[in-house]
């Protein structure tokens, strides 16, 4: 059952975002994605500042930051067949478990003296298997509860929900590990996954008629791995998508280290990075959210890779005052980024196949982050400064990528 069928179609007059609040259920789904996504903030920023505390090894942080995210994207293809077959409410609560479970056992082993390199990264590579159904699974729920005239909105308040969760994760994680270890972070984190999982226990999950079901899952999987592979948009998106989430995976574990050796921070700093990028974002998300994208998306997406690669540039002075405000570029950045690439993502998807589509095209446009993070990891033992170059170059070349590979509205 939808919150409101595609076929109920305000006026475009009527788009409004106290109209989108208005529809039944959507409040509860956008508190719980915001809880949800601000404990994912904060165990990916945790993970790192932990491992670097604790192990004091960047290689080591970064390969962690990499299994925290990599292994699931591999199976996001069967992730997405498994939404558009089981209803998505239920898996998410599922991944939002298993995140607690493995946060809790961390924890405890890192108290109890018992924690391994090699043991840290098994479970954190274990615990990324099921991610693919939570943030599928939230992002496909959006375009499916509302109707279409308020797509628009909706993908602001999506992003929004990201950026503030970028606003309160990283300083929450930073201010928890500096103050409580990364054991009391993990055991925060682990509750505010359960909060937010009672939270979306009562969404209800729309109906969706989908051939899926009727098919072998690997077939269903595989089909979907097509879809997108074929799909010209969808490409263009993904490579879009790529050329902003390599350089962010090298700023997550370049400015932590940056933070920590050269401007002496302490963790609470790395926090404070982050939310100020997160506070931009919000702040553009609705803006730009606030806009008819409909034609414009490209020319949105191309303008917030402009910023974000102004953002990497100004990083490379390594001036505390500046890499502040390169971090509130970079937040900006993502506003006209994320709605455009999201509206053109759903107006040129079946909706029969948002499940299966949006899994793989999400598992696909986030691998950048763990590939950044994995590729940063021996840069940065070598030189911070030849990491955010790097980040710099791949941004930069990034800035065509929509005009190039994303074709024009037919």
């Amino acid at each position: 059952m939808t919150l409101e069928t595609q076929e109920t179609r305000p006026a475009v007059q009527d788009a409004t975002y106290r109209r989108l609040f208005a529809l039944r259920g959507f409040p509860r789904l956008a508190i719980g994605t915001l809880l949800g996504r601000t404990a994912g903030e904060m165990w990916q920023i945790a993970l790192v500042l932990f491992v670097l505390q604790r192990f004091h090894s960047p290689s080591l942080a970064g390969l962690a930051a990499f299994l925290a995210l990599f292994p699931g994207l591999v199976l996001t293809p069967l992730a997405g067949a498994l939404l558009d077959r089981h209803g998505r409410v239920r898996l998410i609560l599922i991944d939002f478990s298993m995140a607690a479970v493995a946060l809790t056992t961390i924890a405890m082993l890192s108290r109890t003296e018992l924690l391994t390199p090699p043991l840290l990264l098994v479970i954190v590579a274990v615990t990324s298997l099921t991610a693919p159904l939570s943030f599928s699974g939230i992002r496909t729920l959006f375009p499916l509860v509302v109707p279409s005239a308020l797509w628009d909105r909706a993908n602001a308040v999506d992003t929004a929900t990201g950026s503030l969760a970028m606003v309160g994760g990283p300083a929450l994680a930073g201010f928890l590990v500096g103050g409580f270890g990364g054991e009391g972070a993990f055991l925060f984190t682990a509750g505010l996954y359960v909060l937010s999982g009672l939270v979306t226990l009562g969404v209800r999950d729309p109906e969706t008629r989908s051939a899926a079901t009727q098919e072998s899952l690997l077939r269903s999987a595989w089909q979907a791995l097509v879809y997108v592979v074929r799909n010209t948009t969808l490409r263009g998106v993904v490579i879009t998508f790529w050329m902003t989430n390599v350089p962010s995976g090298f700023l997550i574990l370049a400015l932590p280290v940056l933070a920590l050796r050269q401007f002496h921070w302490g963790a609470q700093g790395v926090g404070v990075l982050w939310s100020v990028a997160g506070i931009a974002t919000v702040v553009a998300g609705f803006a730009f959210g606030s806009i008819d994208t409909r034609g414009r998306e490209r020319q949105l997406i191309a303008g917030g890779m402009v910023l974000a690669a102004l953002a990497c540039l100004l990083d490379l002075t390594q001036m505390p005052a500046v890499v502040v405000a390169a971090m509130a570029l970079f937040g900006l950045a993502w506003g006209p980024i994320n709605i455009g690439l999201f509206a053109l993502r759903q107006r040129r998807t079946d909706p029969r196949w948002f499940g299966r589509v949006f899994a793989v095209s999400m598992g696909l446009n986030i691998a950048g982050v763990p590939v950044g993070s994995a590729l940063a990891g021996p840069v940065v033992e070598r030189s911070v400064t030849l990491a955010l170059i790097v980040a710099a170059v791949i941004a930069v070349v990034g800035c065509v990528a929509p005009f190039l590979l994303i074709p024009r509205e037919r």
